[in-house]
């Protein structure tokens, strides 16, 4: 054995350094299965009649327009739909929340008519969309 080996661990002073203060970091990612939006379709000028098949037709095409066939082949619900608002409820899954998001905001023409979709909320608890503060009438 050389002298280096040796002496490595006797010879030299060893400093003593306080112990690393551990700690554990808990980060929780996508914890719903489930996001909850609330979206409302809205037409420059008059308003286009559509039913909740149409709503959900023209959420899955700008879906595969933006993203192609996997992008329109999320699991995407229309829990709720309101013809005379063009109000809706969907429930996307969470990996899904930000291609759907980006396909609603670039979503710009149904019929050639120019529309846009506005998010009015978004949740992983749908019980959250129940009450809003905004809409809330004190009067």
């Amino acid at each position: 054995m050389s002298l280096s080996k040796r002496c490595h661990g006797e010879c030299m002073p060893q400093s003593k350094l306080p112990e690393p203060t551990s700690y554990e970091r808990i980060v929780l990612k996508n914890f719903s299965e489930y996001y909850y939006m609330k979206v409302q379709l809205v037409f420059q000028g008059e308003s286009v009649p559509l039913n909740a098949a149409q709503f959900k037709l023209l959420i899955v095409n700008a879906l595969r327009t933006l993203h192609g066939e996997v992008g329109s082949s999320l699991p995407l619900d229309l829990l709720k739909y309101n013809e005379d608002t063009l109000c809706a409820i969907l429930r996307i899954s969470s990996r899904g929340l930000v291609k759907l998001w980006s396909a609603l905001t670039l979503c710009g023409r149904y019929q050639h008519r120019e529309c846009a979709f506005r998010v009015i909320q978004t949740s992983p608890f749908l019980l959250a969309l129940a009450g809003n503060s905004r809409e809330l009438d004190l009067g």
